[in-house]
Order: structure tokens, then sequence, then C-alpha cells
């Protein structure tokens, strides 16, 4: 028998359709019920790559005496997080309130007004981990609603205004002028080096996390001051991890993290996100360095994206399950015996190479991971740089097409929104480093597929699709990773209207997110009726946060239209959280990278002339972190920077103009010239 779930799209919906749990999925129908029968909501939440949250549905949910346990005493609701991460973002803040920590599943226990008084993540069938067992925790929880039903109320009231004073930060007065400083972004990157692993690379400890927007502070860290520490641990952390089990030797794309610091054992998640941001500070270190390892990862991560994400309509889906066949990482790993018989005589330098063993380098089967660059084996095999990539190609090829024949992870087939503008600033950011068209062409298609997917008549968007359909009404990360992805899809298309698109959707955010006393975002728009409380998100975790992308898109649209206004709201975002920022930046990485662009000032680009597009990948590769680039055929007076720049009558003739604050310097007509002297 199916319950409600059947009719959702979801595919960590779908897999809960079949359980004998009551489940619903959020909505006035269960909601209403909990109301109308004065009963406590059950939400469980969780996304379909999530490992305990298959162990908890085999264990639980999947019982029928336990299931009989929830449907007599609760309104059960599943909630897929990628799809409702508002509501995510509540009740993980609530329970991290009540136990100190978090994660998924997360199993929380509300009022039938939906506050929430008690939660948790994993519990076990019987008593374990120093756990009770769910049915324990189910049967306690409904005593307490029958029988203390006051204490209920007062903890549902005191725990809701704790979230409320949580999210009532905002602006302070006047400005810390020593934020905008040199000696701050010294501070911030002395901060991070000393959480560095300086031996594997990364930050802290077990598990290990690849924290790009770190990696990427410190290469702009290099660029602005030289300092080589930050250079060598940029280098170091993206070698270790293309090294490491965490990235897929065989197929190409990360994992979401490492079990342990040598980042062999990953947990075999993979998310598009994650592979996005990778991308793009592969990207910013190829331009900086010019390793051909990271142009090699580039390529074999976004090809992973398109075969193995892609929607077949230029979208791309969510993840990739950890699990295939009910164990984690069985889709992903190798006994010896199966890399002898399909590699036969270059098995034995094959598996010396990735740490293969007879007994497995990771429960008893092996994870293919190295310690050694291909290019330093290769020299201490005798090879030629040439003849050692060859050998790797073709022994990795073989493996990948022995794997292609195995029980694949499910796909969560979900396209969402935010996460795709993800991808398209990776892509772009590629097309930047290596000058590949395919890139470009990716970013392109894939915008007028979100366009023709996602945006609604009304000029609003969706959170999610499939099937043909869109739905959810946007959050705030979702519009400003939109804005972003049109800003940088300007810069390597030269097309302006992205521009004026990322314009209008700013002023959509300002009028339905943004909180006017204090210039914050709200996570969800004016016209979300159904949560408890409006959160404002500022960390950067997992995924920016749309706080701080949308101060990085306010202090690059202040420029392109003259907007003060802009800039100042995003001054005042930053002066609000400074001292997070100074002292936690690896926790407020984008505002940590946005800060620095502020410090050190902006570099204005405007490229006309004729065959002005021609020079687009020269002037894209050079790695210039804080510049804005405009480049026309046409004279344009709606664009400040292009404004007054005539194009030179002759044909052929380009001028190359650096300017700040709109304050030009003589235009160069060599784009190499232009180039050295910026």
């Amino acid at each position: 028998m199916a319950n409600a779930l059947i009719h959702e799209t979801s595919p960590y919906l779908l897999q809960h359709a079949h359980n004998p749990v009551n489940w619903y999925p959020w909505g006035e129908e269960a909601l209403g019920l909990a109301r109308d029968e004065n009963k406590p909501i059950l939400v469980s939440i969780g996304y379909a790559a999530c490992h305990w949250c298959h162990v908890m549905e085999r264990e639980s949910f999947e019982d029928p005496a336990t299931a009989e346990l929830m449907n007599r005493f609760f309104v059960n609701i599943k909630i897929d997080r990628e799809e409702r991460p508002d509501l995510d973002h509540i009740y993980m803040d609530a329970v991290q309130a009540i136990t100190g920590s978090g994660g998924w599943p997360l199993n929380v226990f509300l009022m039938p007004d939906c506050r929430p008084f008690f939660g948790g993540t994993y519990y076990p069938p019987k008593p374990a981990f120093n756990r009770p067992s769910w049915r324990e925790v189910l049967i306690q929880i409904h005593q307490l609603f029958q029988q203390k039903r006051e204490d209920i109320i007062q903890q549902a009231d005191q725990l809701t205004q704790h979230l409320q004073n949580a999210n009532s930060f905002g602006a302070v007065a006047g400005v810390n002028a020593e934020l905008f400083l040199p000696a701050t972004q010294q501070l911030m990157a002395e901060q991070l080096l000393k959480q560095a692993d300086t031996s594997w690379g990364g930050f802290g400890n077990a598990p290990k996390f690849p924290q790009t927007f770190s990696l990427r502070f410190l290469l702009r860290h290099y660029h602005f001051t030289g300092n080589q520490a930050a250079l060598d641990q940029v280098i170091l952390s993206l070698d270790k991890m293309l090294l490491g089990g965490i990235y897929d030797q065989v197929g190409g794309g990360f994992s979401r993290y490492s079990t342990d610091i040598q980042w062999q054992a990953p947990h075999f998640e993979k998310m598009l996100y994650d592979n996005a941001l990778l991308v793009i500070i592969l990207s910013e270190a190829y331009q900086v360095t010019g390793y051909d390892r990271y142009a090699r990862v580039i390529e074999e991560t976004l090809q992973f994206v398109v075969d193995e994400l892609g929607n077949g309509e230029n979208g791309y889906c969510s993840a990739l399950d950890a699990d295939s066949e009910g164990v984690e990482g069985k889709y992903y790993t190798w006994t010896q015996d199966e890399i002898t018989d399909i590699l036969g005589e270059d098995a034995a330098w094959f598996k010396e190479y990735f740490q293969v063993t007879p007994s497995g380098n990771w429960e008893e089967v092996n994870i293919l991971w190295s310690r050694m660059l291909r290019d330093e084996y290769s020299i201490q095999q005798g090879w030629t740089k040439e003849e050692g990539e060859h050998r790797f190609s073709r022994c990795l090829r073989k493996l990948k097409e022995l794997r292609a024949k195995r029980i694949r992870p499910q796909l969560d087939d979900k396209v969402l929104l935010g996460w795709n503008a993800l991808i398209n600033r990776a892509f772009t950011a590629a097309y930047a480093a290596t000058g590949q068209e395919k890139y470009r062409r990716l970013a392109i298609d894939n915008l007028q597929f979100l366009e023709r997917a996602f945006q609604q008549s009304d000029g609003s968007w969706h959170h999610t699709y499939k099937l043909g359909k869109s739905r959810i009404s946007a959050f705030l990360d979702d519009y400003a990773a939109l804005i972003q992805a049109y800003i940088y899809l300007q810069e390597v298309t030269g097309e302006q209207n992205y521009l004026t698109k990322a314009l209008a959707l700013t002023e959509r955010v300002m009028k339905e997110f943004m909180e006017a006393t204090t210039g914050f975002f709200f996570f969800t728009g004016t016209h979300q009726t159904d949560v408890v409380i409006r959160k404002k998100e500022i960390y950067d975790g997992a995924v920016p946060s749309g706080n701080a992308l949308m101060a990085a898109n306010l202090q690059y649209l202040s420029v392109v239209f003259d907007r003060p206004a802009y800039r100042e709201q995003a001054h005042g975002l930053l002066n609000a959280l400074a001292s997070s920022i100074t002292r936690y930046p690896g926790s407020f990485g984008v505002w940590a990278i946005t800060l620095q662009t502020e410090v050190a000032g902006i570099a204005e680009w405007a490229v006309v002339g004729q065959q002005a597009y021609r020079f687009l990948p020269s002037l894209l590769k050079k790695y210039v972190p804080n510049k804005i680039l405009q480049v026309t055929e046409t004279k344009l007076l709606n664009f400040p920077l292009l404004n007054g720049k005539n194009v030179p009558d002759e044909p052929e003739k380009v001028l190359f103009y650096h300017c700040k604050s709109y304050q030009c310097g003589q235009p160069v007509d060599n784009c190499e010239v232009f180039l050295a002297n910026v």
C-alpha cells in the first residue's frame, strides 16, 4: 500500500512512499489534520543521497510495529531538505539548540501549530550508542504530550523564542574602518593558515571537507600580497584531494567529504554543488599555476556532471547516492583480483600507484588513491609524461568500462535552481581558465534551460523542477546564485543583456526578501506563509549563503550600473558581520572574499572595438579576481563603464581601458601590452 508520498516527485520522498508509516508531504492537508485531531507532528527530514537516512528507514520506518506507533500517536511528515531548505534550516537550528548537534536524518516533534519542542537525528531500533531506541522516543513523546502538555507548550515557546533571538542580528551603528584595511586581510589569512593541515592539505581533522571558499580566499591572498604560504596550501590541498579517494579516479567527480585526514575514504555521495565549487577553485588555480593536472580534473569532473547528472534538457540533477545494492561505496571500490584480471601486464604498477592490496585498503576492498602525482610516478618509472598519461588513461578506461556493468547508485533526479546556477558559474570559470568553447556553450544552454523551466510569467522563479514541471517558490539562495550566474555569463560572452537580467532579479530580491531595518535578506520571500519564522542565513557552509552572495552581487552591480546605494548596502552587511568574518573566515569564506575585493579595489576593464570579442579568451585567462570586465563592439550608453567610449572607426582596432571608479587611464590598442600592465 502506498502512502500520500506516492504523488510526489522528490526521489527521497518516493523512497518512503511504500513505508507502512502514513507519511504526508509538508502541506495544508497534513498540517490541518494535526490541528483538527490535536496531534503532535513528527517531521522527518533527509535527502536521497543520505546514508543514515537509508539506515533508519530500513531499521524503523519499514518496520510495521514501529510504523503503528507513529501512525497512532503522530501526524507524520516527510521532507526532502533539498526541496524545502527553509524548513530544514529552522528545524535543524531547533535540534541543535536542544541537543548541541545536528545532522540527517533530522527528526523533529512539533506542536500542531508547527512550533518545535523536541528532536534529534538518527535513532537506532534498539538502545545503542548512548541513545534510546526510536520506539522509546515515540512512546515518551506521546506520554509527555498527553500528560504534561503545559510543559511541552512552555518548551515550544522557549525554543521558538530562541530561534527568533538568534535571528535578530542586523545593522550596527558606525562603520568599522579597520575592516577595510590590508591588515584585516592578513589577519584572516593567518587565521586560516593556523588551521591548515600542512601535511595532507585542507583544514582541521577528520571528517575533512574541501572548504573551497577558504582555498579561494588564500589564492586571492597570494595574488594580492605574494604570500607563498597561502599559495602552497592551496596547491597542497587540491593535489591531495585529486590524488585521494574523495576524487573518483575512474569516472571523475568529487564525493561529499573524506572520513579521514588523508582524503582516502570518502562518504561516497556525489553532490552537484560540491563539484561546481571544486571546479571553480580548480579553474582559478589553473589560471595561477598553469598545472596540466588541474585542467585534466576540470575536464573529467565536468564530463561526469554532463554524463551522469545531466537531465537531457541542459539541466543537472542533484546528486548520486553513496550506496548501491544497499552497500556504501560498492559501485566505486575494487578487489585486487578484479584489477589483476582486467589490467593484465599493467596491473602491477597500477596496484602499486593506487595503493591496492590483497586484503583491501578500506573495509576489505580497495579505494583507488595515491600519495604521488602522476608526473612524479612516470619519472620514477622512466616514462615520458605523454607515455605515463597514456598508460593511466588506458587502464582507467578499462576499469570504467567494467564498472559501467555494475548496478549504479540511485540518481536524485530533481533539478534545483540554485545548484544549477552554481554549476553554471563553474562552466564559465572553466571557460575562462581553459578557453574551451564547449564550457561556454554548456553555460549558455544551461541558462536557457533555467529560464524555460523555472521562470514564471510574473517574473518570479521556482526552486525545483522534474518531469516538465517546476514547483515551490524560489528561495534567497536560488536568486542570489542565479544573479551571480548571469553576471559571469556576461563576462564570458560579452552579452550585456545578462547584466540587465541580473539587475532585474536583484530588484526583485530587494523587494521580496530584504529586511528594511538591517539590509540583510530573509531566506524566504514575503509571499511564503508556512514557516514559523523567516530566517536570515549568513554562514557559508556546504554552499554559499544567499546573504554572502548578495553582498558580492551588490558590490559588482553597483559598479556596472553606477548604484552607490548597492555598494553602501554591501558595506553595511560586511560591517555588521565584521567580527565574525575576521575571527572565523573558514565559516564566512564568501564574505571574506567579498571583503578582500573591497580592500584591493575593483579593477574596471572596458574593451571596445569591432573585433573586441576576439580578445575575450585572453582577457579571461589572466587571473585578476577583483576585475569587472565589459566588452562591446558597438556604442552603448546604458552602462557607465562603457558610456563615452567610442568604437574606433578602423575595423581591426580595439581599445583596452583600465579604470577605477570610472576614471580611466589612456587606452592601449594591444591586448598583450594591456595585460602586462594590469
